[in-house]
Parts: C-alpha cells; structure tokens; sequence
C-alpha cells in the first residue's frame, strides 16, 4: 500500500528545504515503489541480465538526490524525476554496452562463416531513447505518459492519478504515443 501523498508532499519539501533525515525516511517510505518500478524496468527491458533492481534504484537515488537541495513539487514530479533517472541508467548502460560492442577493449578476431545478427537489445533502448526525445519535442504529455507507463512502471489508473487527468485522457495519449513511436523507432527504409 502506498504511503499518503501528503506525508510525501511534507517530506519532499523538507527535503527542499536541506533536512538530510527527510531524505532518508523519504528513502525508506518509497524503497519497495521505486524498487518495484526498477524490477517492471528490467522485466521489460533489454537489459535485464546486467543490472539488478537494487543496483538501478540505488544508481537512480544517488542521482535524484545528488544535488544539494533538489526541489520536487509533488509526489508524481518525484516518481517522474525517479523514472526519467532509472531510464538514464539503462540508456547510459546501453550505450556503454555498445561501445564495447563496437570495438572499445576487444581484440579482433576472424569471424569467417558467422552471419551479423539483428540490432542487439542495447541498440534498441537507443533507439527508443531518441525517439523518447522526439516524441517530447512534439508532444510532451505523450512522453511523460510513456516514461510513467514505460520506465515508471504504472498502470493507466496511476499515471491518470499522477497528472491529475481522467483515465480516458491517459489511455488516449498512450495508443497515440504507440503509434508515433513504432514511426520513430523504424529503421529508415533503404
């Protein structure tokens, strides 16, 4: 069950206001949410087999509360801002990945005979991340909708809650948001 929005609301501003024991009782309130959207991440991302839930909230806690006296509004700017950070780790992890794959500490070897195969998992996140960018710049409620929906791991009812708008509204943008970036994500045709 999650904690009251108020009490998350308080302690957010706290938090603002510098009270580092705000920032650990925030910590402990919301481990098992931020916990449980990192695990949904994973489930549904490509990278599932190299970063653990607890490592992906851990990475994305040291960078909400990196700055000195972040400032989040609410409760649904936070679990924007921690979604938005989780999707950060696992593009930068992604990329990481690829630059290894495209050279980085390897050795060459002769590969005679072996057929390439299709765009590898990390590459696909890429490829979503920049048409994530994309989609922001034309409509940036469809993007907030998809990072809640697709790195946050919230259902429709949530997310409908999270920006204060009806369930229909939410549905809408996500079948839109689908569809703009099934267009984004296809490769150009030769």
């Amino acid at each position: 069950m999650s904690p009251p929005t108020e009490q998350i609301t308080v302690l957010l501003q706290a938090i603002g206001s510098g009270d580092s024991a705000a920032r650990e009782q925030l910590f402990g309130i919301l481990y098992d949410e931020l916990r449980g959207m990192a695990r949904g991440e994973i489930a549904k991302g490509p990278v599932r087999a190299t970063i653990q839930p607890t490592a992906l909230v851990n990475e994305a806690y040291l960078r909400l509360l990196g700055r000195q006296f972040p400032e989040w509004e609410n409760r649904r700017h936070f679990f924007f801002v921690a979604a938005r950070a989780m999707r950060d780790v696992l593009v930068e992890q992604a990329r990481s990945k690829a630059a290894l794959r495209r050279g980085g500490d390897w050795k060459r070897a002769e590969l005679d005979g072996i057929e390439p195969t299709l765009a590898t998992p990390a590459e696909d996140l890429l490829a979503l991340d920049d048409a994530l960018t994309r989609l922001e710049a034309e409509d940036a409620r469809k993007a907030e909708v998809v990072r809640l929906r697709f790195f946050a791991g919230l259902g429709e009812d949530e997310i409908a809650e999270a920006l204060g708008v009806s369930k229909r509204t939410v549905s809408r943008a996500w079948s839109e948001a689908r569809a703009r970036l099934a267009v984004l994500v296809k490769p150009p045709e030769a």
